[in-house]
């Protein structure tokens, strides 16, 4: 992209027309705008106190007469000319801004992150011993010494493949830092192109509405005809229409006022990308390099100690767990030896259960009695009703 980039500074006005991309049209079901927010009055205020008047202030000498002289070339009754009045500069905004959107998606610090997390995974897992219980300790090597030497080999040569990427790295950020630079002035030109563009359109503007076209509407009421009144307005309508595009440039203009910010941030992001990878390679490299050469020099002495510590830990914890388990044994024995065979609590149980059983028992059973002798009643009944049914029968 930045073999793209146009450095001229200076600003250019032409009139020359190019390719117009018509603005698409936009369809509503809504019937009414929304109602405005509420505003602010003392905001609003503080906010129109520190606006900015776009005027001839902000230009060069060179360049307000630069304004002045394009100023009288405008020609507003050019349809031609209205319709691609600063479209070159609005152009160039938008290559612009698409060449920034480009060089943030095809730009992966991803891989500088991942280079840096590698880096510290490597340090920080050099020399660990793996873990294994007491009895793994004897199984490892018996030179643990050279064991640790190739695993420095290996680390050594993994962060060297890190440094590697990361001077890599290091320089495509460098070149995307000076990249940015150019970026920032090219947009400042356009930001000042349009400028240009918008105070020579609107001196324009104010020439043609207070001569040409308040001598049409002088002619117009004095002669009364209407082809007088029909040029009047007419000539207002290019006026307005002119208004129209220079309020388009304005906000491409107020685009391209942000885009100078973003583009600082995007550098920026850079710069303090290029300053981690610096750090890690003037400072954690070279610091982790020589704390390898100290741990191979204490390694001599780590492993008799080592050896002698494994040793007694795991004759404590013999003793320990010995003690511990004559603790529970003893314990457990002399609360089963206190037992009784049956418990009260089981007699009392059971009791409880009996009597409970023998209380239903002589419940059901006088229930039983009493539905009984309810039944031998209910079957007299019976029995007399069907012997009086016979008897009317007979009858």
């Amino acid at each position: 992209m930045s073999n793209e980039l146009n450095l001229t500074t200076t600003p250019e006005l032409t009139l020359d027309t190019g390719a117009a991309q018509a603005a698409a049209p936009e369809l509503t079901l809504t019937p009414s705008a929304p109602a405005a927010p509420a505003v602010d009055e003392a905001a609003q205020a503080a906010r129109d106190a520190n606006a900015v008047k776009l005027d001839e202030s902000m230009l060069s000498e060179a360049e307000k007469k630069m304004v002045e002289d394009f100023s009288k070339k405008i020609d507003v009754t050019d349809s031609n000319l209205v319709l691609n009045y600063g479209a070159a500069a609005q152009k160039n905004i938008a290559a612009f801004s698409e060449s920034a959107l480009n060089n943030v998606k095809t730009k992966d610090l991803g891989e500088v992150g991942e280079a840096l997390s590698s880096l510290v995974v490597e340090l920080k897992t050099f020399g660990q011993p793996e873990k294994k219980g007491i009895g793994g300790f004897f199984q490892k090597k018996k030179n643990e010494l050279e064991a640790m030497k190739a695993s420095y080999a290996k680390a050594e040569v993994n962060v060297d493949k890190i440094v590697k990427v990361l001077e890599n790295h290091q320089v495509t950020l460098m070149k995307d830092v000076a990249m940015f630079d150019q970026m920032y002035e090219l947009n400042t030109k356009y930001y000042k192109e349009l400028t240009m563009y918008i105070l020579a359109g609107k001196k324009r503007l104010e020439y043609l509405r207070s001569n040409d076209l308040a001598e049409l509407k002088k002619k117009a009421e004095t002669t009364g005809a209407q082809e007088d009144a029909q040029a009047y307005n007419d000539f207002a309508n290019l006026c307005n229409r002119f208004e129209k595009k220079l309020h388009d440039l304005e906000l491409t203009r107020m685009i391209s006022i942000q885009m100078g910010p973003q583009t600082r941030l995007l550098q920026n992001n850079d710069t303090q990308m290029l300053e981690k990878i610096q750090s890690s390679l003037v400072n954690t490299i070279p610091l982790w390099k020589s704390q390898m050469v100290l741990a191979l020099g204490l390694e001599h002495g780590r492993q008799a100690t080592a050896a002698q510590a494994a040793v007694t830990n795991m004759t404590n914890e013999l003793l320990q767990k010995n003690a511990d388990m004559l603790k529970m044994g003893t314990i457990e024995t002399a609360k089963e030896a206190e037992r009784s065979v049956v418990s009260i609590e089981t007699l009392q149980h059971t009791n409880q259960q009996l009597i409970s059983t023998l209380d239903e028992v002589m419940k059901i059973q006088t229930e039983g009695a009493q539905k009984r002798k309810e039944a031998e009643k209910e079957l007299g009944r019976i029995e007399g009703e069907l012997k009086q049914k016979l008897l009317e029968l007979r009858g």
